[in-house]
């Protein structure tokens, strides 16, 4: 049977709308030393499921999240059933999370083992509040999102900087050349390579995580 041009390009348009429509799918990755990492996109479909009890130190991230006072109420008891002191909930967040998931946070009698972090902002103020951009916070929440690995987004190589100035230096000496090098070819060279790309919300949860490891708090 033949069918008409006019379905033929029905049907295609159906099918590309029901991909845009998709929600996107929640994101988990283990971040190592027992820390897993939940990106959420939707309340609360996309929360992981709370075993009965306490689990593992987590990441869940928020930002960008929307969602009224009943989504609100299911986030707290999530929370609730799964953060502890020994077991914490790193909440990433950032001035374009609903307010009103992050409401019942703002008060004395808050979740033990909660801990929000993310980009200052005016009107948003988490437990440990980052010195970045929202453009900053933005690039790197969504790199994640087209494919680039939680590795690339933590690493800015600080250690290999220090290690190649030191390889320089010592060849530098080998060759008993101990001039400094023009202050023009170092301008040029710092202008062309540009800053890596570093989720640094994230990045500062690992470490809390690994400090409070190192003191043996978890």
């Amino acid at each position: 049977m033949r069918i008409p041009r006019l379905s033929l390009t029905f049907i295609a348009l159906a099918f590309w709308g029901a991909a845009v429509a998709a929600p996107a799918a929640p994101i988990e990755r283990d971040l190592g030393q027992g820390l897993i990492y939940f990106r959420v996109h939707h309340l609360p479909e996309d929360l992981p499921a709370a075993s009965g009890g306490p689990g593992k130190p987590c990441v869940l991230d928020l930002r960008y999240v929307t969602g009224d006072s009943a989504r609100s109420a299911l986030l707290v008891r999530w929370l609730k059933a799964r953060a502890t002191a020994r077991a914490p909930v790193f909440l990433l967040a950032n001035q374009e999370t609903a307010p009103a998931l992050l409401t019942p946070f703002s008060s004395a009698d808050s979740i033990a083992g909660l801990v929000i972090l993310g980009a200052g902002a005016p009107g948003f103020a988490p437990d440990i509040a980052l010195p970045i951009t929202p453009q900053e916070d933005r690039r790197a929440y969504e790199a994640m999102e087209r494919g680039i690995t939680v590795d690339a987004l933590l690493n800015d190589s600080p250690d290999k900087v220090r290690n190649d100035e030191a390889r320089l230096a010592k060849e530098h000496l080998q060759d008993g050349d101990l001039s400094d090098p023009p202050a023009e070819a170092d301008a040029g060279a710092a202008a062309k390579t540009p800053p890596p790309l570093i989720d640094a919300v994230l990045q500062r949860a690992i470490q809390l995580h690994r400090s409070l490891l190192a003191m043996r708090r978890l």
